[in-house]
């Protein structure tokens, strides 16, 4: 009787501890450092949604947009205004980790914050307007030959952010000339940005799949090419690759969150777990096969490890084309 009873105790007091194992409660915030429409605001949204879905959030994710800086306004306020609020979610892709390699937010670096997880890729893209004299990548890339300020292009990142850079990589295996003096116009997020090209203000857009899908299935806008190894899936498989057209240039975005650095490690532990159950979901592989995106999910536990691996990458890609001294 006495070990039934002390059997009894063991079992009670491990539910109690998992019952108390830390989860969220009250309001859960995402924010995305950038204007409504653009990449990390479908971030926000996409997986706020589907974490409600799946009872991983009480209620739903209150998104936030924070726009600024290529996302400098979002990390300085997270650092400093929100540094143990283990309820906060931020936004991030390759387009964060380009403006730490280049020291575009000063005073601050990749180990000042949590990195939880990454829940698929969206691949670049350089699209024009539906009139727009460019035919093809090639014929693009040959006007940028012959005259590299002659194509103005309209990114959602920061000048010498991603966005940027996924044109300079093009442009560089295209073999144009003076790469620094190419324009490139910078705006909030990828929306305004499109909506400048299908106007006919600038020449071109650069920048991801899923922000591209909405007015590429509208009919105003012409992808030239996907910046991945081989086409994607479903309807962007009729959109040839620039490899294909001969142009070696490969360009995937991630898609995923950081959280404020002082938070607990339960917290974080939840948060890594939750993206995970969100990754693996149905429901996510239905927003992932709509916005284009790729699978891409680094192994628990090793995503900061990738994260820093990108700054030292992107920090000597940004030194090889002048973007950085």
């Amino acid at each position: 009787m006495l070990i039934k009873r002390c059997l009894s105790f063991v079992a009670t007091a491990a539910f109690s501890l998992s019952a108390m194992a830390w989860q969220p409660t009250g309001k859960v915030e995402c924010i995305a450092p950038s204007d409504p429409g653009g990449g990390w605001d479908f971030t926000c949204r996409s997986a706020g949604n589907v974490l409600k879905d799946l009872d991983l959030v009480p209620g739903t994710v209150q998104t936030t947009n924070m726009a600024g800086a290529g996302g400098g306004v979002a990390f300085a306020h997270t650092i400093s205004k929100r540094s143990e609020d283990d309820k906060l979610l931020v936004a991030a892709s390759t387009a964060t980790t380009t403006r730490l390699a280049q020291q575009q937010f000063p005073g601050m670096d990749a180990s000042m914050v949590k990195w939880v997880g990454a829940l698929g890729a969206d691949y670049g893209v350089i699209a024009v307007g539906k009139d727009s004299r460019f035919k093809t990548l090639k014929q693009l890339m040959d006007g940028m030959k012959e005259n590299p300020r002659s194509v103005k292009f309209a990114g959602g990142s920061a000048r010498g952010g991603w966005d940027h850079l996924k044109v300079l990589i093009a442009a560089k295996a295209a073999g144009v000339d003076k790469l620094p003096s190419v324009p490139y116009l910078s705006y909030n997020n990828g929306g305004e940005a499109l909506t400048q090209v299908i106007g006919g203000q600038v020449d071109a857009f650069t920048g991801d799949i899923s922000e591209a899908t909405g007015f590429m299935d509208s009919g105003d806008l012409r992808i030239l090419a996907v910046l991945s190894n081989e086409r994607l899936p479903g309807k962007f498989s009729e959109i040839p690759t620039a490899k294909e057209q001969g142009i070696d240039a490969v360009a995937p975005n991630w898609r995923g969150f950081y959280m404020p650095k002082d938070t607990s490690d339960e917290a974080q532990e939840y948060w890594t777990d939750a993206l995970e159950k969100v990754y693996a979901s149905d429901e996510w592989k239905a927003v992932m096969k709509k916005n284009g995106l790729i699978p891409f999910q680094p192994e628990s536990g090793t995503f900061e490890e990738f994260i820093n691996k990108q700054v030292a990458d992107i920090e000597q890609l940004s030194r090889e084309i002048g973007l950085l001294k």
